[in-house]
């Protein structure tokens, strides 16, 4: 295997050696600036790894430090050997849709099942990434029970509406969600940085008539935005709006795109919001520009065959990807009874459950 594509910076950067890494938690002994600064490979050579994988062995100049890497991580590391994996956290690393999609039925796992058999956990949590959302079934109707939920997969993110919240009829409303008013399709907290990743709804009553829960997955809506409408989707990409809250004890901001993307240009996020964009300070032109943008887009987001449309029901538990999947509800008279309880998470703390059970062998 030909190491003459490597960079040696790199190559060095990498080096498995104890003297290089802690042996016990593989982390680098060393800072990029202590590296020779005419660093270069000198030899190369046949070898093994210490369980008798085939390996290569560089001896380095001007230094003399030797390296060892495994055939198998050079095969799949060096430059142009694979393509360079994502995140986790862009389109391509995930299975857009539309609402027909799911005509067999919803991702959902029974909450025993989910809590006794590793496997059916990693099915749910990779649905999660994958899809942007699982539905469990037969969760617990208990109050703060939504906590629980979350505890088996990562940590509760905490934020000015508490550890929880409680989705229903308020007398004194600081937020539309608390009335019985239709909720068009959104992201939570926009106007939070960074936005929480992960949001999780337990449906505790809803015998209301109407509130019926809709999900549109925001990735694919941006797609084809950029497919039918280029110059649009540039705009909602490039310039940054204004998120607000305000009550009598918080004040938040922030300033993030429509449609966020990443370094290569993939869609990341989507932060989605019509109750919570504040004023625009642009010059006439560009705000022309960019509410017709921001309009295509709405209209885009309301398209009937974009909104998963499904009714929770006592025991259920809603947990999806609030950078991704647009969330919304139907009206429902505030006579009946609907409550939710809600809560935040993280994203990487579910990614990493998931990770572990995978490398434990949890999966089917």
């Amino acid at each position: 295997m030909s190491l003459a594509s490597a960079s040696p910076l790199w190559l060095r950067d990498n080096c498995p050696c104890a003297d290089c890494r802690d042996p016990r938690n593989g982390q680098k002994l060393f800072q990029i600036t202590e590296l020779p600064g005419a660093l270069a490979v000198d030899a190369v050579r046949d070898a093994r790894t210490p369980d008798g994988s085939p390996a290569r062995e560089v001896v380095w100049s001007p230094d003399g430090h030797r390296s060892v890497y495994p055939e198998s991580w050079l095969g799949d590391h060096l430059p142009g050997a694979s393509a360079a994996p994502g995140d986790g956290r862009t389109e391509d690393d995930k299975e857009l849709w539309a609402a027909s999609r799911f005509d067999g039925g919803l991702p959902e796992a029974d909450w025993n099942a989910y809590l006794g058999d590793p496997a059916v956990r990693a099915a749910a949590l990779d649905s999660v990434l994958r899809l942007g959302f699982v539905l469990l079934r037969g969760v617990p109707v208990r109050d703060r029970h939504v906590l629980d939920v979350a505890g088996t997969f990562g940590y509760v993110r905490e934020t000015n509406y508490g550890e929880l919240f409680d989705v229903r009829v308020e007398a004194d409303p600081n937020n539309l969600a608390f009335t019985g008013a239709r909720i068009t399709p959104h992201t939570d907290n926009p106007y939070r940085d960074p936005v929480p990743t992960l949001q999780l709804l337990h449906c505790l009553v809803n015998a209301a008539q109407g509130g019926d829960s809709g999900l549109v997955d925001g990735f694919h809506a941006a797609a084809l935005l950029r497919a039918e409408a280029p110059e649009a989707y540039e705009i909602l990409t490039r310039v940054p709006v204004p998120f607000a809250f305000a009550d009598e004890r918080t004040e938040l901001r922030a300033h993030r795109p429509l449609i966020g993307t990443d370094p290569d240009g993939r869609i990341r996020e989507i932060r989605f919001n019509n109750r919570s964009i504040g004023t625009l300070r642009l010059p006439a032109d560009r705000l022309d520009a960019f509410y017709a943008a921001y309009r295509r887009f709405g209209e885009l987001l309301l398209r009937p065959e974009l909104q998963l449309d499904f009714r929770l029901v006592p025991g259920d538990c809603l947990i999806f990807d609030n950078t991704r999947l647009l969330h919304a509800r139907t009206a429902f008279a505030e006579s009946g009874d609907r409550h939710l309880q809600g809560a935040y998470a993280d994203i990487d703390g579910l990614a990493s459950t998931l990770a572990v059970l995978r490398r434990e062998g949890s999966t089917r």
